[in-house]
């Protein structure tokens, strides 16, 4: 599992600087690593003979459960790569996926300076909303639920004398 992305964390504020991303920035790209972690999509070089990663639908019901939770990850992946605009998505696979810096970035694209940042945190932003992540956690301002009981047991009950 890979730590926050370098590119983030220097925006986040996390080496003493001001913080240009926001927590719930930080947060979505977090969710964005492990999806692609938990996807397994990382290219591999040699040959595994893990049986996680050769997987068959007919071996072990544990292998079962982890092809579900490969094509789940894969899934949400797809349908955030399908919900955010392409430039704000190659922007985050870019940093929060291959770990490239945002200069990087903006010269392999011929984009302005400093315009990967602002694209990074518009997709962030995006990744975030569709998660039902925000700046500040917001709750209901009063359940309905008052107890778990419909009336409260009567500590000592009455005797019949």
């Amino acid at each position: 599992m890979h730590d926050l992305p370098e590119a983030v964390s220097r925006l986040s504020g996390q080496g003493g600087a001001e913080a240009f991303l926001e927590p719930h920035h930080t947060e979505a790209a977090h969710l964005v690593t492990r999806l692609f972690e938990r996807a397994m999509l990382r290219q591999r070089v040699t040959m595994s003979y893990d049986p996680t990663r050769i997987g068959s639908r007919r071996n072990s019901n544990g292998q079962v459960e982890l092809a579900d939770n490969v094509e789940n990850a894969r899934q949400a992946l797809s349908g955030l790569a399908k919900a955010i605009p392409a430039d704000c998505w190659g922007v985050l696979c870019d940093v929060c996926i291959y770990d490239k810096g945002l200069q990087e970035i903006e010269a392999h694209r011929r984009w302005p300076r400093r315009s990967a940042k602002l694209v990074l945190r518009i997709g962030l932003e995006q990744v975030a909303s569709l998660r039902g992540l925000g700046a500040s956690a917001v709750g209901r301002s009063r359940s309905d639920l008052q107890s778990w009981l419909p009336q409260r047991p009567l500590m000592f009950p009455e005797s019949p004398n």
